[in-house]
């Protein structure tokens, strides 16, 4: 992944020192468990552990020669160890030590991303509060509904986040698998014992199954949870663009001193932070297809998932890791113009209360067809806007039209254009996302 788009933690665990260190964990605690089984000696694990080292320049060299780079690590390591090396790796297949820190890699990964999640889910309730209250428009197809406020808004981001996490979780669990059982699965030379010794210190799970790899249905699941995590990501980023939009301006990122938005126009404020995410979005949910086809391998093994996964094993978690701290810190500096949501919400003269209006209407004994056409025809003369037939305002339209007055005089007309009728169950949507209100 490119330095623009990483974070140093994230990028970290994928860097060779970080991989080879878990390989040489892996090989230290199999020899560690087969030394308390007495099929290897003490001495052996004591000296792996004190002199087991190894330096990714040589093991590229080495690696250069024998085109493998588990054998390549191996020897560089038995250069620093001596004769008890020949103990390392006894009865491991190569995939026992790489699918077993891929796990790992994964895991700790999956770690740093919910800590992530945390993070937006923090900023999220602290907006979602500060703004529970606030009067917005709600829009379906991009058109005035109805009222709603810019607190509920929030609170369904920070649910859909919840869920996010609880999948994630799930993910992890379902990722953070070990598999030390030998050429083909069988543990024809490494016991079972040894796999659970060392998924224990590596706080993984047993693969039940592993053939000769750990099967990759689980890093589809893994890989597919990052991809609907990015589609969150963008929902959400893709909501604040439209609301910085000039003709909306109801809410923007916030500008900072001495930036500029456009080489050409100094005026611009543009949606920067949240385009970009739509775009990182769009590359971890790309990398779902390749794990997908992953699945299908060959009879016990076979390495097509391997160049794969040293492509979106990296890229996907570093990527997403960056776009989670974007978004968290877009929305805690996020600038929001109440009084804009409120010019906005009245800016169709009242139509947004046109349901109140057709629900009297049918309660007050007019069928709901002829209500709907009383409405919508009232309506429509507000919709053509100043200079159309009636005006703009459609509580005024409403009182005048004499089919609405044979059902509701001027008095219960206007009560139906009630703000705080929209807004009455804001403490149980509250109490429901966040446990109070």
């Amino acid at each position: 992944m490119i330095p623009r788009y990483s974070r140093p933690a994230m990028a970290a665990l994928w860097e060779p020192t970080s991989r080879f260190q878990i390989w040489l964990d892996i090989e230290a605690y199999a020899c560690e468990a087969q030394a308390r089984l007495g099929l290897v000696p003490e001495t052996a694990a004591a000296a792996i552990r004190a002199r087991g080292r190894f330096e990714v320049a040589r093991i590229d060299e080495i690696e250069a020669e024998t085109k493998h780079d588990v054998i390549a690590f191996l020897t560089n390591v038995a250069e620093h160890v001596g004769p008890e090396a020949r103990f390392l790796h006894q009865g491991l297949t190569s995939s026992d030590v790489l699918d077993t820190c891929l796990a790992v890699q994964l895991a700790r990964a999956a770690d740093l991303l919910l800590a992530d999640i945390d993070a937006l889910l923090a900023a999220l309730e602290r907006r979602a509060f500060e703004h529970k209250m606030t009067p917005t428009i709600g829009r379906s197809h991009g058109i005035h509904a109805e009222p709603l406020t810019f607190g509920v808004k929030l609170a369904g981001y920070y649910a859909e986040w919840r869920r996010n996490r609880d999948r994630l979780t799930a993910a992890r669990a379902e990722i953070a698998t070990c598999a030390i059982s030998g050429a083909v699965g069988t543990f024809a030379n490494v016991g079972p014992e040894i796999e659970a010794y060392v998924a224990g210190k590596l706080g993984l799970s047993v693969e039940p199954v592993s053939t000769q790899v750990i099967p990759r249905d689980r890093h589809a699941a893994f890989f597919a949870t990052l991809a609907v995590l990015a589609g969150s990501v963008e929902r959400l980023a893709t909501e604040i663009r439209h609301l910085q939009r000039t003709e909306v301006r109801e809410a923007e990122e916030y500008f900072a001193p001495g930036q500029k938005g456009s080489s050409a126009m100094p005026h611009k404020r543009n949606p920067v932070l949240s385009e970009n995410l739509t775009g990182l979005a769009r590359m971890v949910r790309s990398m779902v297809i390749p794990a997908l086809e992953n699945v299908a391998l060959w009879h016990e093994r076979d390495i097509s998932h391997s160049s794969v996964e040293r492509f979106i094993g990296p890229d996907a978690t570093i990527t997403l890791d960056f776009a989670l701290a974007r978004l968290t810190g877009v929305v805690e500096r996020l600038v929001v113009y109440p009084e804009r949501m409120q010019t906005n919400l009245d800016s169709l003269g009242g139509l947004v209360f046109s349901q109140r209006v057709l629900l009297a209407l049918t309660q007050a004994g007019m069928s709901r067809e002829d209500a709907y056409a009383v409405v919508q025809r009232n309506a429509m003369k507000v919709w053509e806007g100043e200079g159309g037939e009636g005006g703009s305002d459609f509580l005024a339209l409403l009182k005048a039209d004499p089919d609405v007055g044979t059902c509701l005089d001027a008095d219960a007309l206007a009560a139906l254009f009630d703000l705080a009728y929209h807004t009455k169950h804001v403490d149980t949507i509250f109490t429901r996302v966040f446990g109070h209100a």
